[in-house]
């Protein structure tokens, strides 16, 4: 009885916010309230084949699938979700719309038989610094929903760059030339693997994991993220 005292004391107090429209939570819901996860501008490219990401890859590397959850745009009420998951350290929207993305993604046969889910990796000077992976949390909360397993550590970021913020295609596809590779091709061999990240913009940083992917494992590859920023 108390500690249900003390609880909606907190709660009076400090009051747990929708992270779109800052309007407090009831029951059942985490994060991000029911009308926001409705309002929300989805792409729906989950359940379209040669859908406007896949494009991004054709002719550059071989990707069966691709998709992101919501648009990023400019001025969107939604496109501070990713900067307050990646800047402002708040793990749990990662993990939640990671949750959204695969209830997403199991509402379609296209993703039914993905083996394994990769985050993009972050350099470890990088990773330490933030003190986590955002694209591994969207992975944890999508493998919650799909039960796949999330594989870390086997594609490494093996050298420090710059952020692709702010940069055009020309510059983000120099700024991660050769930088990534595979540690263990056996753990992807046969295998269909699903690269996570967070936002798709020029789809540079995703092609420089697939292509050493598909240049040394024998793996079919999707790709999956929160945000797709067109136009």
């Amino acid at each position: 009885m108390l500690a249900q005292i003390g609880e909606g004391l907190l709660g009076l107090l400090f009051p747990n916010l929708c992270e779109v429209c800052r309007t407090p939570l009831v029951k059942g819901e985490r994060c991000i309230c029911l009308s926001c996860l409705y309002k929300m501008p989805r792409t729906r490219f989950w359940k379209e084949k040669d859908n406007e990401i896949e494009r991004l890859f054709w002719g550059k590397t071989r990707i069966e699938h691709a998709c992101a959850l919501f648009f990023f745009r400019k001025g969107s009420l939604y496109r501070p979700l990713i900067h307050k998951l990646k800047y402002s350290g708040n793990r749990r929207i990662g993990v939640r719309l990671g949750e959204e993305l695969g209830i997403c993604l199991n509402d379609v046969d296209t993703f039914s038989d993905v083996d394994l889910l990769t985050p993009v990796p972050l350099h470890p000077q990088k990773e330490r610094a933030r003190g986590y992976n955002q694209s591994e949390l969207i992975a944890r909360g999508i493998s919650n929903i799909m039960n796949v397993p999330v594989d870390t550590g086997n594609l490494i970021r093996a050298h420090y760059t710059e952020t692709q913020t702010r940069k055009n295609r020309m510059e983000r596809i120099a700024n991660v030339e050769k930088v990534f590779d595979v540690i263990d091709c056996s753990r992807f061999e046969n295998k269909h693997v699903m690269l996570i990240d967070d936002v798709i913009t020029t789809g540079s940083t995703i092609e420089a994991c697939a292509s050493v992917l598909s240049d040394k494992c024998n793996c079919r590859l999707s790709i999956a993220s929160l945000g797709y920023a067109s136009g």
